[in-house]
């Protein structure tokens, strides 16, 4: 992906909640947003993404939705009452795909 810096230190913040939240690598983290936005055209910051915070990118990227297709928000207040234990982890991206752009 093509990021300005703004967008760049965004998707930092994105990697960061992954590592603190879900006990991952820098670069399992980076593997998941390279394999999921790889085709993505995102705009100078602040993209339309930045409405949201980065925790809801990160739950989206860790987690497949619950049965009624719903995943945290990243708003403490919100999630309070959410029901982590419906959640399934996505798969890492395969080992050696293109996706694994940081040394483990």
């Amino acid at each position: 992906m093509q990021l300005d810096e703004g967008m760049l230190e965004y998707f930092r913040e994105i990697v960061q909640e992954m590592v603190t939240r879900f006990e991952i690598s820098d670069a399992e983290a980076v593997a998941r947003i390279n394999e999921r936005y790889r085709d993505a055209e995102i705009s100078a910051y602040p993209d339309l993404m930045c409405h949201e915070f980065p925790e809801f990118w990160a739950y989206g990227l860790y987690y497949y939705p619950d049965e009624a297709g719903r995943l945290p928000t990243g708003d403490e207040d919100v999630d309070e009452a959410f029901d982590f234990s419906g959640l399934k982890v996505r798969p890492a991206p395969a080992p050696g795909s293109p996706a694994w752009t940081v040394e483990p």
